[in-house]
Parts: C-alpha cells; sequence; structure tokens
C-alpha cells in the first residue's frame, strides 16, 4: 500500500464530509486507505462516516485525548508506506497526492513534505512553511510581528527546503513517522508539528515545502493574537524549549509583557463595516432545494462573476482542483466562497483564516 491519510477529526461533521470527498476522489489509482480518528465528537461525525464512507477505517475514542495521542493511535494501524496526516477541515485537490508522492520517491534524503495552504477566501496561509521558532523570533511573533517565524525567503508556489511546517497537511514515509516517535505527547495544542519537524531536521533529514498544489484550509492559523491563542502558543514553546534547548528566562518575560499587551491592545481594533453580497451559484445541474432557499444568480462560466459575490461551487459537477484554481483567481474581486459537496443538502465555508466556517443547510 503507497498512502494512508490519516484524518483527525473533533464536532466537524460537514467539513469533515467535504474534506472526505476531496480525499477519496484524490487517491483514486493510488492504492491506499483512509483512516478517521475521533476524539470524542457529539455531531453525529462517525455515524456519517460509517454511512456514507463504509470504506473508512474509523477508530472512535472515548475522550478527547488531543491532537498528538490521537494521531499516534490511528498511524499505529496505518499500512501506507507514507502517511499524510490531514485536517479535517481541508480541501485537497485530484491530484494532490499524486504529485506530492511522485516528488517524494525522487527524494534521497526525505524528512517531511507539506503543500500550499490557502484560507476560505482564498488568501494563502504563510504557516505552511516556517523556519524554527528560536527565542528571539517567538518573542517578536507573540507581539505580532511574524519577520523571521515565516519562510518568506522560498516563494509560495515554489518547492524547496524548509525548517518548519504545519500540521494541517504533513506527509512523510511511515518508517521515519515511527522513527522519530511520532509526535510528542507531551503537547496537546499547538508545537506538535513544530517539534516533529525539529526532530526531523535533528535526524539529518530533509522538510520541504511542495507549492505546486494548493489546499484549502478552512480553519488556518487564526491571526487574531488574542490572550488564549496567546497562552496555548506560550505553553507549547515553553515544552519545545524544554526539550530541545535551554530554559530561557528572557523568553518568559518576553511572552508574559507580550500576552499583557496583546490584552491591552485588542480593544483597539476596529470592526470591520458588513458588506452585501450577492449569491452566485456555479452549476450545470443546480440543486432545487437550494436555489429555493438562496435564490442565486445561477451561471456556469467564471467569466460571469461580479465582485462581491458569494460564489456557491456545486461540488457535483466541478472538480476539487477547479474550485481550489477558481477561488484563488476570484479573491482579488472580494467575493466569498462556498462550497456544495457532493449530494449534500448543504453549503459550507469560512470568510477568513480567523472566522468561524459556516454551515448553511437547506
Amino acid at each position: 500500500m503507497k498512502l494512508s491519510v490519516v484524518i483527525l477529526n473533533y464536532n466537524v461533521r460537514y467539513f469533515l464530509e467535504l474534506c472526505l470527498q476531496s480525499v477519496e476522489a484524490a487517491l483514486k489509482g493510488i492504492p491506499s486507505e483512509i483512516i478517521v480518528i475521533d476524539n470524542n465528537s457529539k455531531d453525529g461525525s462517525c455515524a456519517m462516516v460509517k454511512t456514507k464512507f463504509p470504506f473508512v477505517t474509523i477508530i472512535e475514542n472515548n475522550s478527547n485525548v488531543g491532537f498528538s495521542k490521537a494521531n499516534n493511535q490511528a498511524v499505529r494501524v496505518a499500512k501506507g508506506e507514507y502517511v499524510c496526516i490531514l485536517n479535517p477541515d481541508t480541501v485537497v485537490a485530484e491530484d494532490t497526492f499524486e504529485s506530492i508522492l511522485n516528488f517524494a520517491d525522487k527524494q534521497t534524503n526525505l524528512g517531511i513534505i507539506g503543500c500550499r495552504l490557502i484560507d476560505g477566501s482564498g488568501e494563502y496561509l504563510p504557516e505552511c512553511k516556517r523556519n524554527i521558532p528560536r527565542v528571539n523570533i517567538a518573542i517578536k511573533k507573540i507581539v505580532g510581528n511574524s519577520k523571521g517565524y515565516y519562510a518568506n525567503h522560498v516563494k509560495e508556489f515554489d518547492t524547496a527546503k524548509v525548517e518548519i511546517l504545519v500540521g494541517a497537511f504533513m506527509l512523510l514515509k511511515r518508517s521515519l513517522y515511527n522513527s522519530l516517535g511520532g509526535f510528542d505527547e507531551d503537547y496537546f495544542m499547538y508545537g506538535e508539528d513544530i517539534d516533529l519537524s525539529f526532530k526531523s531536521l535533528k535526524k539529518g533529514y530533509d522538510n520541504y515545502y511542495f507549492g505546486e498544489t494548493s489546499v484549502i484550509h478552512y480553519k488556518g492559523e487564526s491571526t487574531q493574537r488574542n490572550a488564549v491563542y496567546l497562552k496555548r502558543f506560550y505553553g507549547a514553546m515553553q515544552v519545545f524549549y524544554k526539550k530541545h534547548f535551554k530554559s530561557n528566562v528572557l523568553f518568559d518575560l518576553g511572552v508574559f509583557l507580550g500576552i499583557k499587551l496583546m490584552i491591552w491592545l485588542k480593544p483597539l481594533k476596529q470592526p470591520q463595516a458588513k458588506m452585501t453580497y450577492e449569491p452566485v451559484l456555479i452549476s450545470t445541474n443546480p440543486d432545487a432545494k437550494l436555489v429555493k432557499k438562496l435564490k442565486p444568480k445561477i451561471i456556469t462560466s467564471m467569466d460571469e462573476i461580479d465582485s462581491n459575490s458569494e460564489l456557491i461551487f456545486d461540488a457535483s459537477t466541478l472538480t476539487f482542483k477547479s474550485i481550489i484554481k477558481q477561488i484563488q483567481a476570484s479573491k482579488l474581486k472580494q467575493c466569498l466562497f462556498k462550497i456544495q459537496p457532493k449530494q449534500c443538502s448543504y453549503i459550507l465555508g469560512s470568510n477568513s483564516a480567523d472566522s468561524i466556517g459556516v454551515v448553511i443547510q437547506f
């Protein structure tokens, strides 16, 4: 078996269904398996997987054991030469796995591969390629200065060696995952991907950013540096430094002051004015219930799109690759984007990296 795709789910039933549809399409022709591990969701996720994706291996935990432990649990039963750790709120193109695996097979010292990620508005997510967060870089990031944190020396559509990748999409050989000890279970949220990437580097392997394919990640890293995020990031960095570097009093002081500063600055943020968007359905076979509820303008060509539209892509008549391509191409028109999964009575999406995903049922 060539590839095992591992998806950790927690209460994102509708996003998981869309993700699984895209993964299923992308695995055609590849000897593979999909493993969904669920951290005690209460939203019917497991029942949906069993009913709609009976070929998927599902592991049901009776508690939320965290990101690291759950992924390690799933990889232990995986059979693929490679494993891909994938978030449930992602959408992959039909050729994503094929193109990355072709690249991976040509490398002689392969560590971990990540790819280009965009949010639900089509904006590129810089956290998909990062530098090692040394003390001075981490402190700057906490106070809002990300210079040095992201690997901006590598352009977003290029393919090159980088240091740190993001856990929303990580592909590596299963043997390497196991030799690295998998994700460190001392982390619960944030930092696991930094730690695994760094362990790969310390073992002498090359990590790669692959910019030739794009994946939607609806809930990309929040750009709102609120106190909750900062404390979680701080906690993860404390674990990381304790394991790989000497403890640093300067870091502790810098983080403390940074959190206080960000809490003080947060009320200064001005709310953005709400805009009105016209719903536009791109489909050759419109869903009657959707049309009745949303009353969209129906088009078949992307050439007909106007600015300030809410574009609804019908995944029953469009490929995921074409949807991702059109989202990227239309972002400058100040549009919003939603996807109707195949044979589903709902649409979903998110309007930015820091907005909560939206599901509209009909």
